[in-house]
């Protein structure tokens, strides 16, 4: 449960809360390797929502201001959102902070029955909405949200199957009440499993975006990047962190890679040999293909 420490009191349901613009700055926006149309794509739905968010709520059928990112494990989708509101703090500063609230919706079922449902209602109905008063805008980011708003089509119900169902309605007229209450408030969703998500809740949401597995062109740059960081502290890595032509061979060879793979990398090879763990500064373009075929 996190604290607000603007308040000192905890909140039920949220997993962490920062207010941002923070001394991080956008790191998490900066440093993200996806197609730039999904970052464009994202920042001007969570600018338009937010910035006019008064101006769009008299409009019937307004925007539900709900966004579901479905892709592969490892591919950036909760550094996407989180770095999304880190981007739109510093857009919309002006106007005062923006909350990054995360939730961990596998803090919510409960074996006792009626309580998965209550669970969701407390978080719905009490702390986003008291989130939502203290700050002029709230992304809430919510992790595998395939477990908050399970498709009771297809549920296993080796559990309680009332209890399912209800918990997935409580999440869905949740959602109503919350969006209707709090018109500054944007949820970024996540999910590698979008099958398993209920169908009510994916028709709710103003985009469905899919994050895919790097291009050769991004894993490149995800390459070139991670060597980047590491010749910030070890100079003797900047020739390998300047190579184009490497980058792009690396990433050639690590084809259908997830950005995660492809981001640890060079990391992984420093740790799978003691002399290089001891002395980083020695990793040479060989080591990393020798290391890369024992992967």
């Amino acid at each position: 449960m996190a604290i607000d420490h603007h308040h000192s009191t905890p909140i039920y349901g949220v997993s962490g809360l920062r207010v941002l613009p923070d001394e991080g700055g956008t790191r998490n926006w900066d440093t993200i390797i996806v197609d730039e149309s999904v970052k464009n794509q994202l920042l001007s739905h969570a600018v338009l929502t937010l910035a006019h968010q008064k101006e769009l709520s008299k409009l019937p059928g307004s925007m539900q201001r709900l966004v579901i990112l479905a892709g592969p494990p490892g591919t950036g989708k909760t550094t996407l959102a989180t770095g999304l509101a880190e981007k739109v703090s510093t857009l919309l500063a002006e106007k005062g902070d923006t909350a990054l609230v995360e939730v961990n919706p596998h803090s919510l079922p409960s074996e006792m029955l009626g309580e998965s449902q209550r669970n969701v209602a407390r978080l719905l109905d009490n702390s986003l909405p008291e989130l939502s008063l203290r700050y002029p805008h709230v992304v809430v980011v919510i992790d595998e949200v395939e477990s908050f708003a399970v498709r009771r089509s297809s549920a296993s119900f080796e559990a309680n199957p009332i209890d399912v169902h209800r918990a997935s309605d409580a999440v869905l007229e949740g959602m109503d009440r919350l969006m209707k209450r709090c018109p500054n408030v944007l949820v970024v969703t996540t999910t590698n499993f979008p099958q398993a998500i209920d169908e009510a809740f994916t028709s709710r949401a103003d985009l469905v975006i899919s994050v895919a597995i790097p291009t050769t062109e991004a894993a490149a740059e995800i390459v070139r990047l991670s060597l980047f960081e590491l010749s910030q502290i070890w100079s003797e890595l900047t020739d390998l962190a300047e190579d184009e032509s490497l980058h792009r061979s690396i990433a050639e060879q690590c084809n259908g890679w997830d950005g995660r793979q492809l981001r640890r990398l060079p990391l992984k090879v420093l740790a799978s040999n003691i002399e290089l763990a001891s002395n980083p500064q020695l990793l040479t373009k060989e080591d990393i293909f020798r290391a890369i075929k024992s992967f």
